[in-house]
């Protein structure tokens, strides 16, 4: 998997990709939209710190609080 960044407008729900990404992207994409008044690297980790909060012993832990 090839990773590119780059900044663009959504336009009625279309995401414009610029035309030097063309050849570069394969027909299929995953697409991450990042609000700019969110930290990336939060957004980023917020998957694999699922894992390990995401269960019934964690939320037992901190349902009193």
């Amino acid at each position: 998997m090839q990773a590119v960044q780059f900044e663009t407008a959504i336009s009625n729900g279309i995401i414009n990709i610029p035309k030097e990404y063309y050849n570069k992207l394969s027909p299929i994409v995953e697409v991450i939209i990042l609000p700019k008044h969110i930290p990336e690297t939060m957004l980023m980790s917020e998957k694999s710190l699922a894992k390990d909060w995401d269960t019934t012993d964690e939320d037992e832990a901190w349902k009193t609080l």
